[in-house]
C-alpha cells in the first residue's frame, strides 16, 4: 500500500514537471523538485520525525540518544503517614496511622486555609522557623477551624492508629463549594525530642488530605505531601508506579532511606524532587523481571511518568515509557548496584 502510494506521488509529480517544462521556467522546476525531495524525506523519517518504527532502519533505531540519568543523593526520612482502611468523612472522622523512626508529634489542622499553609511553607524556606510542632501550631492554628494534637502518643516504630475528628459542636459539615479556600485536613509530623532533630535532615512532614463532606463526596485520599528539611527546602514526596504483581507504591510507605536529587530552590513551592525508597523498602522488586528483557530485576524509574518497569540495561534503548508511551526525559536508579557489588567484594 505504501509502495503504490509513493508510485502515485511520483507519477503525479512527473506529470506536473512536464507541464511546467512546456512553459520553460527552469527555476520553477528546480523549486518543485526540492520541495518534493523534502516531502519524501519527512514521510520516510530521515530527519528524525516521529514516524512508525517500521519505516526506520535498525541502524537508525540503535543510534537513539540515551536517556539522561538524574543524580540522586541519599536522605533519611524518619516520617511516614497512612490513612486507615475505614470509611472517613468530616462528620465521622478519620483514622491516621503514623509510623516513625523516632517519637513524633502529630498535629491535625481541620479546615486549614490554603493561603495560610503556603505562607507558612514559604516562611520556613526564608526563616527556618517551622521546625517544631509548637511553631507549626502558631503558624496554622489561627487559620484553621480546629486543631487536634497527639503530643505523647506517637511512639517510634509503632503503627498505632489515631482517630481525628472535627468537633460536632462546631456545626461544620462541609467546606463550601468548589473552588475552595480551605483544605479539609492538614496532618503535620514533627520530631518530639530536640536531641533527635540533629540526626535527620528531614525536620517535618506535611500531608494534605481530602476528607469527603456533604458538598464534595470524593473518597478520602492524600492530595500531596511535603518534607521540610533543616536547610529550608521543600521536597515534594511523590509515588512511584509498578505493576500490580510486583509492588504497590502508591501512598506513603515505611520510613527509610530515600534517594533524592539536589535541585535549585524555588521561591514559591520549594524544591520538587523525586522520591524513591531504598532496597529495604523494595524487597519484592529484587527478584522481579524487567518488562522489556524479562531477564534482569527492575531497577530504573522513568521520569516524568514515574513508572518503575525496566532494568539498568534496557533503559538506554527507549525514548518512550514501555508502560504508558510517555516521552522519557530522564531516569534514576532504585538501588546503587555498583556500590553494592563493591561492598560484597570487600566483605569477601
Amino acid at each position: 500500500c505504501l509502495f503504490s502510494y509513493v508510485c502515485h506521488i511520483f507519477s503525479m509529480a512527473a506529470e506536473f514537471l512536464v507541464m511546467l517544462y512546456e512553459y520553460s521556467p527552469l527555476f520553477y522546476i528546480s523549486v518543485i523538485a526540492v520541495c518534493f525531495t523534502i516531502t519524501v524525506a519527512v514521510v520516510l523519517g530521515w530527519f528524525g520525525f516521529d514516524v512508525p518504527v517500521l519505516l526506520r532502519s535498525s541502524d537508525e533505531a540503535e543510534s537513539v540518544l540515551p536517556v539522561p540519568e538524574r543524580k540522586m543523593v541519599q536522605v533519611m526520612n524518619p516520617f511516614a503517614l497512612e490513612m486507615g482502611s475505614t470509611t472517613a468523612s468530616v462528620i465521622e472522622g478519620l483514622l491516621l496511622r503514623p509510623c516513625c523512626l523516632e517519637d513524633c508529634v502529630l498535629s491535625c489542622f481541620w479546615g486549614c486555609e490554603m493561603q495560610a499553609l503556603q505562607t507558612a511553607l514559604q516562611k520556613h524556606q526564608r526563616e527556618l522557623l517551622l521546625l517544631t510542632h509548637l511553631l507549626f501550631q502558631e503558624a496554622l492554628e489561627s487559620s484553621s477551624l480546629h486543631l487536634q494534637s497527639f503530643n505523647a502518643s506517637v511512639q517510634k516504630k509503632e503503627k498505632e492508629e489515631h482517630f481525628t475528628q472535627m468537633p460536632l459542636d462546631l456545626g461544620v459539615r462541609d467546606f463550601g463549594m468548589l473552588p475552595r479556600n480551605r483544605y479539609p485536613l492538614v496532618a503535620v509530623l514533627t520530631l518530639a525530642h530536640p536531641e533527635t532533630r540533629d540526626n535527620y535532615n528531614i525536620a517535618a512532614s506535611v500531608t494534605v488530605i481530602h476528607v469527603p463532606d456533604d458538598k464534595y463526596r470524593l473518597s478520602a485520599r492524600i492530595l500531596f505531601q511535603y518534607l521540610l528539611t533543616a536547610q529550608g527546602n521543600l521536597l515534594d514526596l511523590k509515588p512511584l508506579f509498578m505493576s500490580a504483581d510486583t509492588c504497590s507504591t502508591t501512598g506513603t510507605t515505611e520510613p527509610s532511606s530515600s534517594t533524592q536529587e539536589p535541585e535549585p530552590q524555588s521561591q514559591s513551592q520549594g524544591t520538587k524532587r523525586e522520591e524513591s525508597d531504598s532496597e529495604e523498602e523494595w524487597p519484592d522488586t529484587q527478584g522481579r523481571d524487567c518488562v522489556v528483557c524479562q531477564n534482569a530485576p527492575i531497577n530504573r524509574v522513568l521520569l516524568p511518568c514515574r513508572h518503575a518497569c525496566v532494568c539498568d540495561g534496557c533503559v538506554w534503548r527507549f525514548q518512550h515509557c514501555p508502560i504508558c508511551r510517555a516521552f522519557v526525559l530522564e531516569s534514576f536508579t532504585l538501588t546503587n548496584r555498583g556500590a553494592e557489588e563493591e561492598e560484597d567484594n570487600v566483605e569477601e
